[in-house]
């Protein structure tokens, strides 16, 4: 994954037909109506909002960014599936330059609708330049769409305040075609080598430099 980021895949660059794309959801995201108007923020006064809410389910938002060209894709659903994220990728998957791309490499965590071999076995065979990278357990957070998400979320839902799933999906669309506008890629550091250099310092403070048994 880091490779990839940097367009490198087994130690070589990446053409000018092969593309990254980093994708996840965003679940169970509280459709709340506050029972009163938020006040907007004046001179020494912060914004007011109103602690108590109506409840109106959840949703979820899924998405995909392009990492080197700073492409956005997402829908925002009632309830993530395995249906609602395989649409995000035929979404993406049946336009260009993704349709008729060498290869597309598509970089996503061990959820449960885009899991193991299974996942593989059904992205990749219905489309045939597709490589689904898994990321090692319990490290999502390196997935680069999880900075658009923290985006989103100061940007445009906080504070959450939605009479209905229409509304959410109106604001979350809405700021998704706004920062189109302007993205550019993330610029993304941390290499193949920085990690060795980490995983050598976990080892030697957990050995206390005694090398480990094969």
């Amino acid at each position: 994954m880091l490779d990839l980021y940097h367009r490198h895949w087994e130690g070589r660059p990446l053409g000018e037909g092969e593309f990254v794309l980093s994708a996840d959801e965003k679940t169970q995201l509280q459709l709340r109506e506050r029972c009163h108007p938020s006040t907007p923020a004046g001179p020494g006064r912060s914004i007011r909002v109103e602690h108590e809410y109506r409840r109106h389910g959840t949703c979820a938002y899924q998405a995909a960014w392009d990492v080197h060209h700073a492409r956005l894709f997402g829908h925002v659903v009632r309830r993530s599936t395995i249906e609602s994220f395989d649409a995000l990728v035929a979404q993406v998957m049946c336009r260009e330059p993704y349709a008729s791309a060498d290869r597309v490499f598509w970089i996503v965590d061990n959820g449960s609708i885009h899991r193991g071999r299974a996942s593989i076995q059904r992205l990749e065979g219905r489309w045939n330049n597709l490589r689904l990278i898994h990321l090692p357990v319990h490290a999502s957070w390196l997935n680069q769409i999880e900075i658009y998400f923290s985006i989103l979320e100061r940007k445009a839902w906080t504070p959450d305040d939605f009479a209905s799933f229409e509304a959410a999906q109106a604001r979350i669309l809405g700021f998704q075609a706004h920062y189109q506008t302007h993205a550019r890629p993330f610029k993304w550091k941390y290499t193949r080598d920085d990690l060795a250099k980490l995983l050598a310092q976990l080892d030697e403070s957990t050995t206390g430099g005694i090398p480990l048994a094969a």
